[in-house]
């Protein structure tokens, strides 16, 4: 078993090789050393020099000395995708891993499975030698909300679903609709898929409608591609339709809230705003909040998180809203 000198050294210059330009004038020793020094290996211009003079023995790598400083790169004809990994994509497919597997098609995602598995090999052999090795040991996401395990996805499902999209496709599907407890059976237009928190939810049209849905992957019982194109609405876009707020799941307006927030309140949205646009006015007990919002259920979930903290005041069919629900629990919790 090679010494940990030895296995850093292999590693280096490994590295080294991935960063080398596939022509003419190529990089000086001084620029490597800056590069390969953000990448986590701290060394002297000079034995980059060594490494380099090394390597060319060994590889097409060639030295460019018309001029000073010498420039370093493969020589022409010569391949500069060997099989390796750098340290800072080696971080980056271990941080993305687990939140590409429903967003990459299945047959590309099988293709990147090898290249996770090295990333991973990488990692755990350099983090006792080189600090951004470690990193992935030192990060994480965490959702800010109560956290629920993420659905199962048919596999089968997910790929056909995929591959729709990928080739622009309709499929036929059997979907179960939790809110009415029973499964339909529908034709969809597939637009995109998203992402949000543990759920990743087909955007798409129903045969034969053209108003745009979303539809939970993990509700899937059933899908089979067809030979018919998908029909797309001309004016779709994925950006702006989720900037209109449509996965906060309401409607796709905007409404302006005033309400009253205690100190405590106050102090958090100061750090963390709702809005752009909002402001907050001191009054003998609190403070007068106003912000203008996506009107959804995200925003009624908040509010009511916050029930002790904040009274809205308007627009009427909002506080109505929340006065309703909070009325109801409380009869619930007191019976």
């Amino acid at each position: 078993m090679p010494s940990n000198s030895t296995r850093q050294t292999l590693a280096r210059q490994w590295e080294l090789l991935t960063l080398l330009p596939s022509k003419a004038p190529g990089l000086s020793a001084a620029c490597l050393q800056e590069q390969l020094k953000t990448a986590g290996y701290t060394v002297s211009k000079r034995t980059i020099e060594r490494d380099l003079i090394d390597l060319s023995r060994q590889f097409p790598v060639q030295c460019n000395d018309k001029g000073i400083p010498y420039g370093w790169y493969w020589m022409a004809g010569a391949s500069s995708k060997i099989p390796s990994i750098s340290v800072s994509d080696a971080l980056t497919l271990q941080l993305l891993e687990g939140s590409l597997s429903t967003l990459i098609p299945s047959h590309m995602l099988k293709t990147l499975e090898p290249r996770f598995q090295q990333a991973k090999s990488k990692l755990q052999s350099l983090s006792a030698e080189i600090p951004a090795a470690a990193w992935v040991n030192k990060v994480a996401y965490v959702q800010p909300e109560f956290q629920l395990l993420a659905p199962e996805v048919s596999e089968y499902c997910l790929e056909a679903i995929q591959d729709a999209l990928l080739y622009q496709r309709r499929v036929d599907c059997t979907y179960y609709a939790a809110h009415k407890d029973r499964e339909y059976q529908l034709t969809l237009n597939p637009l995109a898929l998203v992402q949000r928190g543990q759920v990743t939810y087909l955007i798409a049209t129903a045969e034969p409608f053209d108003d745009i849905r979303q539809y939970a992957l993990h509700r899937f019982r059933n899908a089979q591609i067809l030979e018919d194109s998908a029909l797309a609405p001309e004016d779709f876009e994925l950006q702006n339709y989720l900037q209109s707020g449509a996965m906060q799941f309401g409607e796709p307006a905007t409404l302006k809230v005033e309400a009253w927030i205690n100190s405590g309140l106050a102090r958090l949205l100061r750090e963390t705003p709702i809005s752009a646009d909002m402001q907050l006015v001191a009054d003998a007990d609190g403070f007068n909040m106003t912000a203008t919002v996506n009107n959804s259920w995200e925003l009624q979930w908040w509010i009511l998180s916050h029930s002790g903290s904040i009274q809205i005041r308007k627009p009427k069919k909002l506080r109505d809203n929340i006065t309703q629900r909070l009325t109801s629990a409380l009869e619930m919790h007191r019976q």
